[in-house]
C-alpha cells in the first residue's frame, strides 16, 4: 500500500466544463488591464508558465510580482464565481467514493497541480473533493514551473520518498513528470489525452476513469 496517493485536479477529479478559461481570462484583465485575446497552452502545464507565455503574446513584461498579483486576482476570482463553478462543473465520476475509501484504509492525499493553491482549494471545495486531502502536503503553481519540481516539493513537505508515492494524472505531462520525479504514475483518459498517447509518454497503467472503485485501489495499489 502506497503511503502517500497524489492527485492532479483538472480533468482527473473534477471538470469545469470552459469556466475555468472564462475565470482565467478575467484574473489576466484584472491584474493587466489588457483584455485576453489568446492563452498559452494550458495542458499539463502551470499557472506560473501559462501567465508568462500569455503575457508574452500580449506583449506584457513577465515578473515574479506580476504573477503574485495575477495568483491572488485569480483565487479572488474563484471565491466570487464558486456557485456558478458548480453550477457549471462537476466532480467526475468516481472520484468521491475513491478519496474517501483510500482515506478509509489509512492512505494520506494530496495534490499535485498546476493551479495557484487559492484557485485549487475553492475548486476542490465547491465539488466536495477536499474532505480527505492534506492540502498542506501538496504542490501548486506557486512552488515550480513543471511536474518534476512540484511532485518534489509535495514529497519533501509530506516526508515521503518516491518510490512511496502514486501520483494520478490525465496528460502525458503528468506522466513525464512522474517518471522523472521517481513516482509511480497512474493516468487516468478523462482528459484530452486518448488512453494510448498516455501509455506511449510511459504510463505503466492507464485507467478509463475512476468509476470503477474496486479497479481503481486495486491499481494504486490499495
Amino acid at each position: 500500500m502506497p503511503e502517500l496517493v497524489l492527485w492532479d485536479i483538472d480533468h482527473t477529479l473534477m471538470a469545469t466544463r470552459g469556466l475555468g478559461r472564462e475565470l482565467w481570462s478575467q484574473a489576466f484583465t484584472e491584474v493587466t488591464g489588457t483584455r485576453m485575446e489568446e492563452q498559452a497552452s494550458v495542458t499539463g502545464s502551470t499557472e506560473r508558465v501559462i501567465l508568462r507565455e500569455t503575457a508574452r503574446l500580449h506583449g506584457i513584461p513577465y515578473s515574479d510580482a506580476l504573477f503574485a498579483a495575477f495568483a491572488d486576482a485569480l483565487g479572488s476570482v474563484h471565491v466570487r464565481r464558486a456557485a456558478e463553478l458548480l453550477e457549471r462543473g462537476h466532480a467526475l465520476p468516481g472520484a468521491a467514493t475513491v478519496l474517501a475509501r483510500l482515506a478509509e484504509r489509512g492512505v494520506r492525499q494530496s495534490v499535485v497541480t498546476g493551479n495557484v493553491r487559492a484557485a485549487a482549494e475553492v475548486k476542490l471545495a465547491v465539488f466536495g473533493l477536499d474532505t480527505h486531502l492534506l492540502l498542506g502536503e501538496g504542490a501548486y503553481g506557486e512552488d515550480g514551473e513543471g511536474r518534476p519540481e512540484l511532485l518534489r516539493k509535495a514529497l519533501a513537505r509530506a516526508d515521503v520518498r518516491p518510490a512511496a508515492a502514486v501520483f494520478l494524472g490525465d496528460t502525458p505531462a503528468d506522466v513525464t513528470g512522474g517518471r522523472d520525479a521517481g513516482v509511480r504514475v497512474v493516468a487516468v483518459a478523462t482528459g484530452k489525452t486518448p488512453a494510448g498517447e498516455l501509455r506511449d509518454a510511459g504510463a505503466a497503467t492507464v485507467l478509463d476513469d475512476l468509476s470503477d472503485t474496486t479497479h481503481v485501489l486495486t491499481t494504486i495499489g490499495a
